[in-house]
């Protein structure tokens, strides 16, 4: 699954470390999510567009762009 977090972190000026603590994971953590080697527990999915400030659909990028499998 792609996401957006580190344009959304960088236009709230944080770190992978500050953002990383605000969410009780380690900055590897976030770093493996951004790289899209790693996709987050939904909880944690939930807590990064919180802290960023944006809906989750405007985070993650489904890989089949949000069509149903029918």
């Amino acid at each position: 699954m792609e996401n957006r977090i580190k344009e959304y972190r960088e236009k709230n000026s944080l770190s992978q470390g500050k953002l990383a603590e605000k969410c009780n994971v380690s900055r590897q953590t976030i770093n493996a999510i951004e790289n899209n080697k790693y996709d987050p527990s939904l909880q944690l999915a939930f807590d990064i567009a919180r802290t960023l400030g944006v809906a989750m659909e405007e985070l993650f990028i489904s890989e089949n762009g949000g069509k149903r499998h029918e």
